[in-house]
C-alpha cells in the first residue's frame, strides 16, 4: 500500500492558503511578534509588573444571571440538538433588542434576522455569497481583516479605504473610480470603529447608503461595538437609516456588548434577500450555536442595561488613560464608545532609538517599558490601547494607570 509523502502534502496545498509554500514563510505576523516580545520581557524583568493594554476581549464575565440561564439550560435534555439556522425565540429577541436599543422599527424577526456563531463567523461565510473572481470588496484600513481575506480566498479583489484622523476616521467613498466601483459587490464599515474608537454618524451612514444605490453595492456593516456607547453618545446602527435595510445587512455580536466573548453568538439582520442567502451559505458551512447559548443570549438581548453598566467602566477608565498619556506627552482624545483608544506614535526618543513604524515603538514599549499594545501602520503609524485590561476594583484601575503614566513620562520623547 503506498502511503502519502509529506512533499505530496506539501504540493497538494491550495494557492489560496499559499500553495506549496505554506508553512514555509518565515515572516513574522504582528500578533505573533506581540507574544513573543511579551515573553522576553517577561523573562529579562520577572520581578516586574507588564502590563498587557492590547487585550481586545472583555474583562469581566457575563453577568451572573446569563450564567444561570446557560447552565439550567444547558441541564434540559431538549436542548442538545442541533439548532441549524437557529430559534425563533432568539430571533424575536433580536428584533426587539433592534427597537429598543437602535429605534429600528419594522424588522422581519422571521425573515430579517439570522443567527451567526459570532459576527467572525457571519464575516467569514459572507463572501461566499457574492464574490467571483475580480469582483471587489471595498474595505476599511485599519480594521478587522476576516472578510478580506475570504474575498481573497474566492479570488476577489480588495480596495483598502485608508481612516485617517483628518476624515474623522471615516472612509472617503468619492475617491473610488468608475472602474473600481462598477466591480465592487460589497463594502465592508466597521462603527463603533477597530481599532481607532471613532463612531459613525447618520450623515455618514446615509452617504452610504446614497453610495450604494447609486452604484449597484451591498453594505455590510459590522457593530460588534454599536451598543457600546457612553458620553451623551447614542447608540446607532447603520440600519437606523432609512433605506438601509435595501441595501444591506448589520452584524450585531454579543462578545463586547454583553461580555460574552468565548460564547460565540450573534446575529445579521437587514435585507431579507441577502439573509435567506446567508442563512443558505450558513446551513452549509455550521449546525448552528449550542441552544443554551441562544437561550442565555435572549436574556441578554431582553437586558441592555447590562451593556450600559459595562460602558460606564469603559468610559471611567479611558478618561483616566487619555488624561495619563497626554501627560505623557501624547495626544490622546477620549473615545465616545468601544474599549480601543488609538494614537499617535512619537518619533522618537532624546539620545535613543527613532521610530519608523508603530511596530517599532510597540516593541520598545513591550521589552523596555513592559506596556503591551497593538500597533497599526495601515494609515499611519499609531498603537491601540485597550481598556479591558484587568482590575477588579477602581483602585485598581488608578493604580495600573498611574504606573503607566510613570513609565511613560520618565521618557524625553520626540513628536516633531
Amino acid at each position: 500500500m503506498s502511503v502519502i509523502t509529506q512533499n505530496a502534502i506539501q504540493n497538494a496545498f491550495a494557492n489560496r492558503i499559499g500553495g506549496n509554500t505554506f508553512g514555509l514563510d518565515t515572516k513574522v505576523y504582528k500578533f505573533e511578534k506581540i507574544k513573543r516580545a511579551k515573553n522576553e520581557a517577561k523573562a529579562m524583568y520577572p520581578d516586574r509588573e507588564l502590563i498587557d493594554m492590547g487585550l481586545g476581549e472583555p474583562d469581566w464575565m457575563a453577568d451572573p444571571a446569563v450564567v444561570q440561564v446557560l447552565a439550567h439550560e444547558a441541564a434540559q435534555r431538549d436542548n442538545r440538538f442541533y439548532s441549524d439556522n437557529g430559534m425563533a425565540e432568539f430571533k424575536h429577541a433580536a428584533a426587539h433588542y433592534l427597537n429598543d436599543v437602535f429605534g429600528i422599527a419594522g424588522i422581519n424577526a422571521d425573515s430579517e434576522i439570522n443567527h451567526c456563531i459570532g459576527s467572525k463567523s457571519a464575516l467569514s461565510q459572507i463572501p461566499l455569497m457574492f464574490i467571483n473572481p475580480g469582483d471587489i470588496l471595498l474595505m476599511t484600513t485599519p480594521g478587522y481583516p476576516v472578510m478580506a481575506t475570504h474575498a481573497q480566498w474566492l479570488g476577489g479583489e480588495v480596495v483598502h479605504l485608508p481612516l485617517t484622523k483628518a476624515n474623522s476616521y471615516l472612509p472617503d467613498l468619492s475617491v473610488l473610480s468608475a472602474d473600481v466601483r462598477k466591480r465592487a459587490k460589497l463594502l465592508y464599515i466597521n462603527y463603533p470603529n477597530n481599532p481607532t474608537g471613532a463612531t459613525a454618524t447618520r450623515e455618514f451612514y446615509e452617504s452610504v447608503v446614497a453610495f450604494c444605490k447609486e452604484n449597484q453595492i451591498i453594505a455590510v456593516s459590522d457593530e460588534a461595538y454599536a451598543a457600546l456607547t457612553f458620553d451623551g453618545e447614542p447608540p446607532l446602527s447603520f440600519l437606523s437609516i432609512p433605506g438601509a435595510k435595501e441595501v444591506g445587512v448589520s452584524i450585531h455580536s454579543l462578545s463586547k456588548s454583553f461580555n460574552m466573548t468565548g460564547w460565540r453568538i450573534g446575529f445579521v439582520a437587514g435585507n431579507e434577500l441577502i439573509v435567506k442567502a446567508f442563512a443558505h451559505v450558513k446551513d452549509n458551512c455550521d449546525s448552528g450555536q449550542f441552544i443554551p447559548i441562544q437561550k442565555a443570549g435572549v436574556y441578554c438581548l431582553n437586558h441592555p442595561e447590562l451593556t450600559v453598566l459595562t460602558g460606564e467602566k469603559y468610559s471611567r477608565r479611558h478618561g483616566k488613560l487619555a488624561q495619563a498619556l497626554n501627560r505623557a506627552g501624547f495626544n490622546a482624545q477620549k473615545p465616545k464608545a468601544a474599549f480601543f483608544l488609538y494614537v499617535e506614535i512619537p518619533k522618537g526618543i532624546a539620545g535613543g532609538p527613532e521610530f519608523d513604524s508603530a511596530e517599532q515603538f510597540s516593541e520598545y514599549l513591550i521589552r523596555e517599558q513592559l506596556i503591551s499594545t497593538v500597533p497599526w501602520d495601515e494609515a499611519g503609524a499609531n498603537v491601540r490601547f485597550s481598556v479591558t485590561f484587568v482590575a477588579d476594583t477602581e483602585e485598581e484601575e488608578d493604580r495600573i494607570i498611574q504606573e503607566i503614566e510613570g513609565r511613560l513620562s520618565s521618557i524625553p520623547f520626540i513628536w516633531e
